[in-house]
């Protein structure tokens, strides 16, 4: 069983739409979507829920009001102004706990906050595991490996050959816990100066941590001089190139028919997401070899 995380270093990139192409391509795989803040691989892959999990994170203050003399104490020593009225915001809330050290009354206590929800669904290319973090909630990172743990466990139920997750955007607390353990780190970026410098922090993040990366060029005729600066970049770093795909506007017909690119039309962006799975497949085999 191999390990591909798709990370992107920003948003925007495409990383996404080639994670749905991918899940076209491979066989035998169960999909995983770790970007658990806002999750949306499941809008091109239509998934029908088998099952829902609650998940429970952090802790909210709750006043119980029989208790309660007002005495305005933790109002006035909420640093986060999340009581008012002797009723606690649970947006506001951090769950530090202070309020209830210091309340003389012992009305109030810390409850568990249902953060979000884990999904275990079905698609037309196989399982797919995400999830749903809530409004203004955290521990996205706790959630990523509950979402990554259930991946492992189909996989390992179905004796599949490949995770195939689309990591969250940026380099922060999501990412490491999407990274970590995985087998090989798909890098999707773009000739932008922001594509450009967020691709050199999560190469950093990569090595890091041991995982092994190649990188995606997606739309990379829309500025070519800023495409050989992330070619030399990646070369002095000993990273592959293991695609180059061009901008076209088969990709955003695709997406609003609902299906991958690699299904809607046999295009050059096509034939480019099949060189790529190509290539990944040819790095996991020589890793396996070493």
């Amino acid at each position: 069983m191999q390990e591909i995380i798709v990370l992107s270093g920003k948003g925007g990139t495409g990383k996404t739409s080639i994670v749905g192409s991918l899940a076209a391509l491979a066989t035998k795989k169960v999909l995983a979507d770790c970007d658990v803040d806002a999750a949306d691989l499941h809008l091109l892959l239509s998934p029908v829920t088998k099952q829902t999990n609650e998940f429970w994170s952090g802790q909210v203050a709750h006043i119980d009001s029989d208790k309660c003399t007002q005495c305005g104490l933790c109002q006035d020593l909420c640093r986060f102004n999340a009581i008012s009225d002797y009723k606690v915001e649970a947006v506001s809330c951090e769950g530090c706990g202070f309020c209830s050290h210091i309340c003389p009354v012992e009305a109030i206590t810390m409850k568990e906050n249902l953060s979000g929800h884990l999904f275990v669904s079905d698609t037309k290319y196989g399982p797919l595991i995400h999830a749903k973090l809530g409004i203004a909630q955290e521990n996205s990172g706790k959630l990523v490996s509950q979402v990554r743990q259930q991946a492992k466990k189909i996989a390992m139920e179905q004796i599949l050959d490949y995770i195939i997750s689309d990591g969250p955007p940026g380099i922060g607390c999501p990412v490491i816990s999407s990274l970590s353990g995985a087998n090989l780190a798909l890098l999707v970026t773009e000739p932008t100066l922001s594509g450009m410098h967020d691709l050199e922090r999560v190469i950093d993040v990569c090595r890091h941590f041991g995982v092994p990366a190649v990188v995606c060029i997606n739309k990379y005729d829309i500025n070519e001089d800023n495409t050989t600066s992330i070619e030399k970049y990646c070369a002095e770093r000993d990273i592959p190139i293991a695609a180059k795909i061009p901008f076209d506007n088969v990709v955003t017909k695709a997406l609003v028919q609902g299906v991958p690119v690699i299904e809607y039309a046999d295009s050059t962006v096509a034939q480019e997401i099949r060189k790529l799975w190509n290539n990944i497949c040819e790095r996991l085999r020589d890793k396996v070899k070493e």
